[in-house]
């Protein structure tokens, strides 16, 4: 009998790939995954004291009472975070990938520059990390003004 064709074989290869299949899905649970200037809300282990985000540039974190915290992504990446305790000791080290909103994120290139747009379902100029000079500074400058008037309007009450 043809080892390959034998139950056996068969058998172990398929014990082989759910185990495959198995570290695969605990490696992803660990991992704290958020989209591009959005939230989200996590649970920290009991005992916190300190969390550190290893590249502030791309996610930040906001440590909350009752054992929450609140992650968000700034910017497209992977980066990591250490949770500790009080006497430094690591309870958890978990990656945090930042993504872009499924299927909305359009990339326009005309020579060397590129624009970006959101499209959902209207499409509107936004700002990625690698877009042309001239797209990113008008567009984070209309977006700063945007969020000083909200601001000064949530004062003025």
């Amino acid at each position: 009998m043809n080892h390959v064709t034998s139950p056996r074989f068969g058998l172990a290869m398929a014990f082989g790939v759910g185990l495959l299949t198995l570290a695969t899905v605990d490696q992803s649970r660990a991992d704290v995954e958020v989209i591009v200037d959005q939230a989200k809300i996590i649970r920290l282990p009991t005992g916190v004291s300190t969390v550190v985000i290893g590249n502030p540039m791309i996610a930040d974190i906001s440590v909350q009472r009752s054992g929450i915290a609140i992650v968000t992504g700034k910017t497209y990446g992977v980066t990591n975070m250490i949770i500790m305790d009080g006497r430094g000791t690591t309870l958890s080290e978990e990656q945090v990938v930042v993504r872009a909103p499924e299927k909305s994120l359009v990339t326009v290139q005309r020579g060397m520059d590129r624009e970006t747009l959101t499209c959902s379902p209207l499409c509107e100029k936004t700002v990625k990390v690698g877009d042309a000079q001239a797209n990113f500074d008008i567009i984070t400058g209309q977006s700063s003004s945007r969020s000083s008037l909200a601001g000064g309007m949530a004062t003025s009450k």
